[in-house]
């Protein structure tokens, strides 16, 4: 994909939508929150009637989830509201609501950002992506590894169960005071939620509802992140050679969602914009893009593309372009 000569300009042009609008963020806390609650108790309703009856408000109730992690997603950004203490309290509120410590997320996915599309910083709030020439070089335990790490039933299924069940219950290292007061709080609220609704609906009511719903968004947001970042003509750089701008319009797709996914997914298929500022709330985002046609000469991904994208392991440095397993095969590097 040829480099935009405007590009310097970019952060110009995405300036105008930089910026909170607290009536519209309080509006998509209500229609996202409210409904979440209503889906729940309509779930647990239904269930006395019969199980299966649950099913489809439980996948509504995972919709709604993934609209409020979005939610605490821009708080982490600083782009819901204008007042830092709010938009901290609802990330909060939100991240227990999502199975997320709001204050470690929001550290680690600011790393995301900072070096989205680095060859140099891989591994931190990414799908860890191999290159050719590093795996023509790697060991065959490594080559397994990596293997079975990008397979989907991994990618999509034990992955996401790991990360935000289990991962996300630990303290790290590297986090701050704030951060592990964090994590300790949110296990506790979870906790404390999870044993109120065994106590009164019962375990197996609980297990079948908040799973229905947890992994329906799971699933959903998992699904969006990979084909935001791994798509045929992804750009990858690194060492001088990376560029911020760059890594943003040429390194995140725009995936272009029926206007009801694109509804509960938060806009955040205007990825391309979200990654240039993220500043800019998602409720600004597809604005921004329809505003500048600039914007919308990017590589543009439909759900029918998703599942291709799924297909692709290795990153060719000299092709510019992302691998399949088979085209590695060929390619004489299994």
């Amino acid at each position: 994909m040829t480099t935009n000569p405007q590009k310097p300009n970019l952060q110009k042009l995405v300036k105008p939508y930089i910026g909170a609008d607290d009536a519209s963020s309080w509006f998509q806390v209500f229609n996202t929150l409210v409904p979440l609650f209503l889906c729940y108790w309509a779930s647990f309703t239904l269930y006395d009637i019969h199980p299966l009856l649950s099913l489809p408000t439980g996948i509504l109730a995972g919709l709604f989830t993934t609209r409020t992690f979005i939610i605490m997603h821009d708080c982490g950004h600083g782009s819901f509201f204008q007042s830092r203490r709010l938009r901290d309290f609802l990330g909060v509120i939100t991240g227990i609501l999502t199975s997320t410590p709001y204050y470690q997320w929001t550290r680690e996915h600011a790393a995301h950002h900072q070096h989205s599309g680095n060859l140099d910083y891989r591994g931190r709030g990414d799908v860890w992506t191999m290159t050719l020439e590093e795996y023509k070089n790697a060991s065959k335990l490594e080559r397994l590894q990596y293997y079975l790490y990008r397979h989907p039933i991994i990618t999509f299924g034990i992955g996401p169960i790991f990360l935000f069940q289990f991962r996300h219950r630990i303290t790290l290292k590297t986090d701050r005071p704030i951060e592990k007061r964090n994590v300790y709080f949110t296990n506790m609220a979870i906790v404390a939620i999870l044993s109120a609704l065994t106590y009164f609906a019962g375990g197996l009511k609980t297990f079948v509802i908040v799973g229905t719903v947890v992994g329906t968004a799971q699933l959903l947001g998992c699904l969006l992140f990979y084909v935001q970042h791994q798509y045929e003509e992804v750009y990858w750089g690194k060492g001088k050679t990376w560029d911020y701008n760059t890594a943003a319009l040429e390194g995140c797709s725009y995936l272009e969602l029926p206007k009801v996914l694109q509804w509960f997914t938060g806009n955040i298929g205007f990825h391309h914009i979200h990654h240039l500022n993220h500043r800019v709330p998602n409720y600004k985002l597809e604005k921004c893009h329809k505003e500048n046609r600039l914007f919308q000469n990017v590589a543009t991904l439909t759900m029918k593309d998703m599942i291709p994208c799924i297909s692709l392991k290795i990153y060719d440095e000299k092709q510019g372009k992302m691998l399949t397993w088979k085209q590695v095969r060929a390619m004489g590097s299994c």
